[in-house]
């Protein structure tokens, strides 16, 4: 065999076992998603209303990114300016499979409630690019509850979905989510130092973080 004709091989080969390496991280998202997801066990103030299932659950590692603004004279760190940015992944053979990405975007469903905000909480499926966005109804402080146990974290949320979106060939994975549950957080807490004082204005820091998050959907 030519040293070309070697070379092509070796291409078609690794061609198909790129496809191979796809094909089952798609059948990875479509078995976790048709599997019956257990949330733990959560005050009422962060639990979805009843007629609601967790279908899917990915574990995100990410960033909380913090502005400094003013706030009297002085100046601090402020949610208002937070930024999430964060990976969600689940386990296929013991590695890690990157399913979703979380980030902060414009709400671009049509029937997304108005006035629709500058942009909202956004998680994405790396899969069939479907969407969910939504926004913090409650909360619960980090080292209250089981499900929420490691103090001196970010809060624990209960997200409701303002806007879904189906990927462009259709996808749904998360195109029909109406809640979602963010627990076990870790870390991502605005810094303590940096921002005081009136010449601290504007100054931006990037906090890691990880969370559990689970997503909802309603009786089909």
């Amino acid at each position: 065999m030519s040293n070309q004709q070697t070379k092509k091989t070796t291409r078609v080969r690794g061609m198909f076992a790129a496809a191979l390496v796809l094909a089952c991280a798609f059948s990875t998202v479509t078995y976790a998603a048709a599997q019956s997801v257990t949330p733990p066990a959560t005050p009422t103030l962060i639990t979805p209303p009843q007629g609601n299932t967790a279908f899917l659950v990915g574990h995100a590692t990410g960033t909380q990114g913090y502005t400094c603004l003013p706030l009297g004279t002085g100046a601090s760190w402020t949610v208002n300016g937070a930024r999430p940015e964060a990976t969600l992944f689940t386990k296929f053979f013991g590695q890690d499979v990157q399913i979703i990405t979380h980030f902060l975007s414009p709400d671009t469903d049509p029937k997304a409630p108005k006035p629709v905000d500058f942009a909202n909480a956004t998680w994405q499926s790396s899969f069939d690019t479907s969407k969910v966005w939504a926004k913090t109804v409650n909360h619960i402080d980090a080292g209250t509850d089981p499900s929420c146990s490691h103090s001196g974290s970010i809060a624990c949320l209960l997200l409701q979905s303002v806007g879904n979106a189906a990927g462009p060939t259709g996808g749904k994975l998360l195109a029909k989510t109406t809640f979602v549950q963010r627990l076990n957080t870790r870390g991502g807490l605005a810094p303590l130092t940096g921002c005081a004082v009136a010449g601290d204005v504007g100054k931006q820091t990037l906090v890691p973080y990880s969370a559990d998050y689970y997503f909802f959907h309603g009786e089909e």
